[in-house]
């Protein structure tokens, strides 16, 4: 591991990156990116993961309250307290809503949602495609439910530490060494998610600010996975370590993931209970289910996953 979120990757170099894992043009269905990976083969493989049957949620409590790391609550009232004598029965209504793309809630990111260079995954102009009225390209809803195989890297777990530092990177030889540890291997069309122990370490010591400083991958990392062939990738934090290693590159991982390599994220997972559930079975690889809200033209959605052992 290192101590530190480098080491220090310039522009130049970041772009020779994203055209070394860049997949546009590989794919007929190019709105679904690398879920197109996902086959029907690859689903019956990940049903085969499912063995005891225990069910694990993996989605942040709906947080209302704001906070360093929550500048943008999501709000949640009552709008029907059953106040009508008849007819009966009474019906208790309430209402949701959420500006979702932050480090508050357990959400999808959809291939509409990052841009680099004013470009999408496969190359279409963001100004031409995502507008007031949402995405015509790489919406939410064109993913559907994602069922695949899931393989938890648990880095607290191989480093016998809590959780890693914020600012910690996690880089290619760091997943190497969890797949050796763990007894896993990553393989085409699976949903990779790392463990850096963030939820207990907020749980812990209390919340901060997240978008500055977070322990996740470094760019050098990426690599590895688009060799391997991922079709999802998400973690306890939002997948990037920060501060960036890269200048002026605020998500360097969000961009070779999502617009280079078509892969949808899940950030802010809260994965204590996998890590407990993985660790009691000896198993890091398992079901994984995620079902995305059907919005049309949406750029992600909030979601539960689960994971079935």
């Amino acid at each position: 591991m290192s101590p530190t979120s480098g080491p220090a990757v310039s522009r130049a170099e970041f772009d020779v990156l994203f055209g070394a894992v860049r997949t546009w043009g590989d794919w007929e269905r190019a709105d679904r990116g690398a879920w197109n990976r996902v086959t029907a083969d690859q689903v019956r493989r990940a049903l085969a993961e499912a063995r005891s049957g225990t069910v694990v949620p993996m989605a942040l409590p709906w947080n209302t309250r704001p906070d360093p790391d929550n500048p943008k609550p999501a709000l949640h009232h009552m709008t029907d307290l059953g106040d009508v004598e008849s007819p009966e029965p009474a019906a208790h209504k309430d209402f949701i809503a959420v500006d979702y793309h932050g480090r508050g809630v357990t959400h999808l990111d959809a291939l509409s949602h990052i841009a680099y260079r004013g470009r999408l995954y496969d190359g279409r102009t963001a100004r031409e495609v995502v507008d007031a009225g949402g995405a015509r390209f790489g919406a939410v809803s064109e993913l559907g439910p994602l069922v695949t195989r899931g393989v938890l890297l648990d880095l607290p777990a191989v480093l016998e530490v809590p959780w890693l530092e914020p600012g910690e990177a996690v880089h290619a030889r760091d997943v190497l060494a969890a797949e050796r540890a763990l007894g896993v291997t990553i393989g085409e069309g699976d949903a990779v998610l790392l463990r850096t122990g963030h939820v207990r370490r907020r749980t812990e010591r209390g919340p901060w600010d997240s978008g500055a400083l977070s322990a996740g991958f470094h760019v050098d990392a990426v690599p590895l996975l688009a060799e391997r062939g991922v079709a999802l990738l998400g973690g306890d934090g939002d997948s990037d370590v920060r501060p960036s290693p890269v200048a002026d590159v605020h998500s360097p991982v969000h961009v070779l993931a999502v617009t280079a390599m078509g892969v949808p994220l899940l950030d802010n997972l809260d994965l204590e209970a996998l890590s407990a559930a993985t660790a009691a079975v000896g198993r890091y690889a398992f079901l994984l289910v995620v079902a995305p809200l059907n919005i049309p033209g949406g750029t992600g959605s909030p979601v539960t996953p689960v994971a079935v052992l």
